[in-house]
């Protein structure tokens, strides 16, 4: 087994495994299940915080006092790194990317946004053609900026999803490993979003070294099947230059499945927020458009055609996303109802 470096205990671990009965058998198909990665924390539930117990860690152990990350403007990873920097007295610095519907300096903060700002983070707002064309450049000026005021600041990539944040699902692998035997299931397979890397980078890796015996999905949520599977490869070749693992990532499986990207990154179809709906009515699993309702909705359309037709069990990994989820409320049309 991989030893661990030194690790920060953030998040509410282990998380549930829990068996999704009436939608499987509404579905037809193997078993779904899912692990309550959303219940990681509450401010700073979902995946990231897992990542972030490793990648927070390293930047302590250096001797920095200031985070600067970016993302979207309704990065769940922002708000986590947001929230954890508040909690363990870190400066966090967010770089932020604007979408599609600019944000106004009069608009009310919403989302992942509003905790954003809640936290006490310092935001700096740019347009997408400027982020994308300059992120390198953006985040070293804000290093070198906090270096002439005396701090030292730490850079953590988007989605904490680099050879640090690798550990974070190698971790969560050895508690489905747990999860299984505990529950006596042996599920055909372990479907999850990609939008960064890092968690399908996590699961894959620790799959093999706790010898889960079954595939990695990652259901991409932007870009394409061929970009996820350099990125996880890129993640995972620092991973073991980084910690000397000893494991052969030529030999890992990196499976990706970019058939419901849909419209693109953080937006979503009508069927993904039919399935919203659907899901949240019928097991009271609250999913959002952008990460695990988008990625959840794949994974029935593949169960509908087939796909699983010969397993008995899947498990879907909950990665979180309610406050994207209320920042996108519109996309349910949903209105109160007129007094009768």
């Amino acid at each position: 087994m991989p030893d661990y470096p030194q690790r920060l205990q953030l998040a509410q671990l282990p998380t549930p495994l829990q068996c999704l009965e009436r939608l499987s058998a509404r579905i037809g198909g193997p078993r779904i299940w899912v692990k309550r990665d959303d219940l990681t924390d509450c401010g700073a539930s979902g995946n990231k915080i897992r990542k972030l117990e490793f990648t927070l860690a390293r930047a302590l152990d250096q001797g920095c006092d200031t985070v600067i990350t970016c993302g979207g403007v309704q990065s769940n990873h922002c708000r986590a790194t947001a929230l954890l920097g508040a909690r363990l007295g870190l400066k966090v610095h967010l770089i932020l990317r604007d979408e599609d519907s600019p944000v106004t300096p009069e608009a009310t903060p919403d989302g992942n946004l509003f905790l954003d700002c809640l936290a006490g983070a310092t935001l700096s707002l740019y347009s997408r053609h400027q982020y994308q064309a300059e992120l390198v450049g953006l985040c070293a000026h804000w290093a070198a900026h906090y270096k002439k005021t005396g701090r030292k600041a730490y850079q953590i990539p988007t989605g904490a999803s680099d050879g640090t944040g690798v550990w974070g699902y190698v971790a969560c692998a050895q508690e489905l490993k747990n999860d299984f035997a505990r529950l006596r299931i042996q599920p055909g397979a372990i479907v999850h979003a990609t939008g960064s890397g890092g968690t399908q980078a996590g699961l894959t890796a620790g799959a093999a070294l706790y010898d889960l015996d079954c595939p990695v999905v990652g259901m991409a949520v932007c870009d394409s099947a061929d970009y996820f599977r350099r990125k996880v490869y890129a993640d995972l070749q620092e991973w073991r230059l980084l910690y000397g693992v000893d494991i052969d990532i030529d030999r890992l499986a990196i499976i990706v499945n970019d058939a419901f990207i849909g419209p693109g990154y953080a937006r979503a179809g009508a069927e993904v927020f039919s399935t919203i709906r659907e899901v949240a009515a019928l097991e009271g699993l609250i999913l959002d458009p952008v990460y695990s309702g988008k990625a959840f909705h794949g994974m029935l359309e593949e169960i509908r055609h087939g796909a699983f037709s010969q397993l008995s069990d899947v498990v879907f990994i909950h990665t979180g996303g309610i406050f994207g989820l209320l920042a996108q409320r519109h996309g349910l049309g949903y209105h109160v109802p007129s007094q009768t």
